[in-house]
């Protein structure tokens, strides 16, 4: 297994940012983790020279995958401001730690038309099940779709979609190509880390890693692709919806109470940055016994529609709690696809209509905000 002390030492050969010294010596190395002989670092830079310091970041990532026993590599920029975005000190603004701009400048991805994010306030709500199957439905609809997972911590969808390769080299060897099942392309750091293992990073290499991924990805002509954001309304969430362009977000709940606090918290983050909400969809609605055919409504009914409608959110439709969904999930089968006449196939591509006809009334991709935090 290949060592930190050996990547340090083939990284020797590389000048760090003020092109003097190497960058082990600058101190620029913020972080390296080894997995299943990929590894994975991140430098330290000053935002401002990010487009500088690309040759700097391919240099390095070719010097480590040159080491002899080195299977693949990723090395990511992290940027970080000296100051919050409202101007106050880093760490020191009012309420708590500001949001701080990480990665690259917001800009659009060239021949991808439209970025959607699918997001909760909480995990366990079903949400990477209801972005498969949305992604699915969109192409069943005719759409060119591609799938990003940006829960690094809890990477879904290579499980959701059947896919357990490693993803390929473009020809000019700098640029990954996403794996398709389903009409679907994906891109996950789960294709790069063996399953189970568990991804350790800081704030700032998440940010940079997950704009790698996006941006360092053949995509080819899209008409949409669908973030799978992570769970929740912190920094990484703030800083996805800040640095990449979003046509617009759907927010998945349960119709539970305490599910419907944190779904306002994640329709307030949106409505912060400005981002359009294209809606609500409510998961696990309600559960139909395969014997006796009696409903049970195991987690209340109907929470988030009347939370979109107090909000003023469209209601995208509810997705029922069955055991087809949860096996053919496990097996990387999306009901849309395999079992497109089954009422739980219908419930999400009714979903997806509805998400592409918000898109279609739409003007497209938003600028992305610049978040601001008062005193």
């Amino acid at each position: 297994m290949v060592s930190r002390d050996e990547i340090m030492a083939a990284l020797a050969g590389v000048p760090g940012p003020d092109g003097r010294a190497s960058l082990p010596d600058s101190g620029a190395v913020s972080g390296v983790t080894i997995r299943d002989d990929k590894v994975f670092a991140a430098i330290a830079i000053d935002p401002a020279r990010a487009k500088a310091m690309e040759p700097m970041r391919a240099e390095a990532e070719a010097a480590i995958r040159a080491i002899p026993g080195v299977k693949g590599a990723v090395v990511t920029l992290t940027a970080e401001t000296a100051r919050s975005v409202g101007g106050a000190p880093a760490g020191h603004a009012h309420g708590g730690d500001a949001p701080r701009r990480h990665g690259r400048p917001s800009e659009p991805l060239p021949g991808v038309k439209r970025i959607i994010a699918v997001a909760s306030g909480k995990g366990g709500v079903g949400k990477s099940t209801v972005a498969c199957n949305l992604a699915v439905g969109l192409q069943k609809l005719g759409l060119k779709v591609g799938v990003l997972d940006a829960d690094l911590f809890g990477p879904s969808m290579p499980k959701l979609f059947g896919l357990n390769s490693k993803p390929g080299l473009a020809p000019d060897g700098k640029k990954l190509v996403p794996l398709e099942n389903y009409g679907v392309k994906v891109m996950s750091i789960g294709f790069l880390v063996e399953e189970g293992a568990p991804v350790v990073w800081r704030g700032p290499m998440v940010i940079s890693a997950l704009n790698q991924l996006l941006r360092e990805v053949v995509w080819g002509e899209l008409e949409v692709l669908v973030v799978d954001m992570p769970p929740g309304t912190g920094d990484t969430q703030l800083s996805m919806a800040q640095n990449v362009p979003l046509a617009g977000a759907v927010i998945v709940s349960t119709p539970q109470d305490l599910a419907l606090i944190d779904a306002r918290r994640g329709i307030a983050m949106f409505n912060q940055v400005k981002v359009p909400l294209l809606g609500v969809v409510e998961n696990m609605s309600y559960f139909v016994c395969p014997h006796c055919g009696e409903r049970t409504d195991v987690f209340s009914h109907g929470g988030a529609r009347k939370e979109a409608q107090k909000l003023g959110v469209p209601f995208l439709g509810e997705v029922p709690l069955d055991i087809a969904i949860r096996l053919n999930s496990d097996d990387g089968r999306p009901v849309v696809a395999t079992m497109p006449e089954g009422a739980q196939a219908l419930a999400f591509l009714a979903i997806a209509r509805g998400v592409a006809d918000g898109l279609a009334a739409g003007a497209g991709a938003k600028p992305a905000p610049r978040i601001r935090i008062l005193d």
